[in-house]
């Protein structure tokens, strides 16, 4: 039996993440999409009249969103304890993937989009959901304002840093040693409990 067609735009968007975060943006054609999703091809102008540009956005969105509601449900987790599911949602997908797949919102964000400035100002929604959600969560338990920022802010670029370098380097060990280090400064921000 063929998947029903109502379910072609998720199927699009599962596999246009999918090839973003194993061949970038620049990579991932509408081809591959409809090839990799079974979708048919009326599809891609009927679910994304705006094209190429609205699926990756969307793509982006989606997972910005996920991740982002994610930290901001762990109400009343500690800071350490965010960290960590932070860190363990990634090095699942980097496992699962044999390390082929990335973080599609950095596929994005580090190429240049300049016909598509869209993409960009997605990919700084994204990360700066994350920030957000990691710095409430820090603030929450005593650290200052503008140390939660900055906290959060790091947090995001070295867990960034450290999936590109454990996908490089084919093992967790950056994502492991990064999550280390970031969890001393955690316990450090927010002191004795």
């Amino acid at each position: 039996m063929s998947p029903r067609t109502s379910d072609a735009r998720d199927r699009m968007l599962d596999s246009a993440s999918t090839l973003i975060r194993e061949h970038g943006a620049s990579g991932t054609s509408l081809d591959d999409v409809l090839r990799h999703s079974h979708a048919p091809r009326g599809s891609v102008y009927h679910y994304f009249p705006g094209g190429r540009a609205q699926l990756v956005e969307e793509v982006v969105d989606r997972a910005g969103d996920a991740l982002a509601e994610m930290l901001r449900n762990a109400r009343n987790a500690t800071p350490a304890t965010t960290f960590d599911a932070f860190i363990s949602t990634w090095k699942a997908s980097l496992e699962a993937s044999g390390f082929r797949a990335g973080c599609p919102v950095l596929a994005v964000a580090v190429e240049t989009n300049d016909e598509a400035p869209q993409l960009t100002q997605a990919a700084a929604r994204a990360f700066g959901s994350w920030s957000d959600a990691l710095n409430t969560r820090l603030r929450h338990h005593g650290v200052p304002p503008a140390r939660a920022r900055r906290l959060a802010t790091l947090i995001v670029a070295a867990v960034e840093g450290a999936v590109a370098l454990s996908r490089v380097e084919r093992n967790t060990q950056p994502i492991d040693d990064v999550a280390r280090e970031l969890r001393a400064l955690i316990r450090q921000a927010i002191g004795p409990s």
